[in-house]
């Protein structure tokens, strides 16, 4: 009995390690998302802008025709760049979002084992004497303010 008791508490020592490793790729994934919504952003501004200096009619002499030429070739390279960053920073986050779905399972699979085990340990207790089931679970009153 006191191995199973010893290996309940190290499965939700195992669970408690496994809920912070949730938290902290939830949070990845969340930076992850925050980039991706602030590339795309920037991404579309830079966009409309190209849009914005398309060639003008009213153009006053060849060398205003070429400085926004040069303009918006700088605006297309600035763009591209762009659309490549924000292709890669959703692959990042997506990649975040499926490593904080895999710690979720890890989580829940412990947390499995940790009830299979106070139940194995609860039946045990039962059969020997009902009376000592919460003294056998960690002992207190079973509220969990102890």
């Amino acid at each position: 009995m006191k191995a199973e008791r010893a290996r309940l508490a190290r499965l939700q020592r195992l669970e408690r390690i496994r809920a912070v490793a949730k938290q902290s790729a939830l949070a990845e994934a969340g930076r992850a998302e925050c980039t991706l919504a602030q590339l795309l952003a920037l991404a579309e501004r830079t966009e409309r802008m190209h849009g914005d200096y398309a060639p003008r009619a009213g153009a006053s002499d060849g060398q205003a025709l070429d400085a926004l030429h040069a303009f918006r070739a700088g605006l297309d390279t600035i763009a591209r760049g762009t659309r490549a960053d924000a292709d890669r920073a959703r692959a990042v986050a997506d990649a975040r979002t499926e490593e904080a779905i895999l710690a979720e399972r890890r989580r829940a699979a412990v947390e499995d084992r940790v009830r299979q085990s106070e139940r194995r340990i609860t039946r045990k207790v039962e059969a020997a004497n009902p009376a000592d089931v919460r003294k056998a679970l960690g002992g207190g009153s079973g509220t969990g303010l102890e």
